[in-house]
């Protein structure tokens, strides 16, 4: 437990925490919407730092990033609790255990520790995931300078719920960022995510201001959020962030409360990666689909094959440095 960053004291002992754009204002003994956040005394405390749920090496590839060194290791972690309650989480079990149950579980794990674990795992990343990287900021921003300090790069994988004083506040330490950018309806955040989507959309902004590479994710969902309109205007929205972003295009699979749907059909993930290209965007990819052409990395300039993936897995690397092996143009990245 730590006392937490960014939040203010309001009258009648309440606080409002400034992490995320729900500004939750908590009564005393009460918590935020995450669930991890708490009031004690008029003092707003993470009860999350120092307490891992989940502590992994995976590669860079599953976060998903394919412009980050590709083919390194990631050393991957999260603690318990989330901001928003989407329908379709494939980690509900940890990400909304504090708001179901009011439990903070995990095993002990301090700062340095982690660092300390990453630089051992040959890890070139740390990679805060998972759940949601927000509501357990404070850990992330301690592990975060120290990793720096050790040469280690920090990623995360976010909702970008996060306000523009979080964004300002670990910028510095910040490399890289994968955002989901889970619809283009407000509707749809409300009403399957439990929160909105201009603050999202902000978020992305203020990322690319402060010069953190970002990668943006959206879970295609049958009837939901693929009709072609909306994705055109997700693709739209990111070509205005730069047309060096790339965007992953991830396949549903029934989750969560979500048994009802369909997957994703494959047909509707290229129409997807066809629309974002006519955008104009350079790198726009198929996930959860292992093989699919729609994986690998192509030279935006000439065409040429640069990285070929199967799931996960590098199998071929074209790359010469960071330049295309044939035509020489560089492959935007970190």
């Amino acid at each position: 437990m730590k006392e937490a960053m960014l939040y203010e004291k309001l009258s009648e002992g309440q606080v409002r925490c400034n992490l995320c754009s729900h500004r939750c204002a908590i009564k005393p003994d009460k918590r935020g919407v995450c669930g991890v956040r708490e009031n004690r005394e008029g003092v707003l405390y993470s009860l999350v730092y120092g307490t891992l749920i989940a502590e992994n090496i995976d590669p860079i590839e599953k976060k998903p990033f394919f412009h980050v060194y590709p083919a390194s290791r990631s050393y991957s972690i999260a603690t318990v609790g989330c901001n928003f309650s989407c329908d379709f989480c494939q980690n509900h079990d940890i990400s909304q255990m504090p708001r179901a149950t009011r439990m903070i579980t995990g095993d002990d794990f301090l700062p340095m520790e982690i660092v300390a674990r990453a630089k051992k795992s040959g890890s070139k990343t740390i990679a805060y995931t998972y759940t949601e990287p927000t509501i357990y900021f404070e850990l992330a921003y301690d592990t975060a300078k120290i990793a720096a300090e050790n040469g280690l790069i920090n990623v995360f994988v976010t909702n970008g719920f996060m306000t523009t004083e979080a964004i300002e506040t670990i910028a510095p330490y910040l490399t890289a960022a994968n955002v989901d950018l889970k619809s283009f309806r407000d509707d749809f955040y409300k009403k399957k995510c439990g929160a909105r989507l201009n603050p999202v959309l902000e978020s992305l902004k203020k990322m690319k201001e402060k010069g953190i590479w970002v990668e943006i994710t959206t879970l295609l969902i049958p009837t939901l959020n693929d009709s072609e309109e909306e994705l055109k205007d997700i693709a739209g929205f990111i070509a205005g962030l730069g047309v060096e972003t790339p965007w992953h295009i991830s396949r549903f699979h029934p989750q969560f409360k979500m048994q009802n749907l369909p997957a994703t059909p494959v047909a509707s993930l290229h129409r997807a990666v066809e629309i974002g290209k006519q955008a104009g965007l350079k790198y726009v990819y198929s996930g959860n689909v292992p093989g699919d052409e729609g994986e690998n990395t192509y030279c935006f300039n000439c065409g040429n094959l640069l990285i070929e993936r199967y799931g996960f897995r590098i199998v071929r690397n074209n790359l010469k440095g960071n330049k295309c092996n044939k035509c020489g143009t560089q492959l935007e990245g970190v």
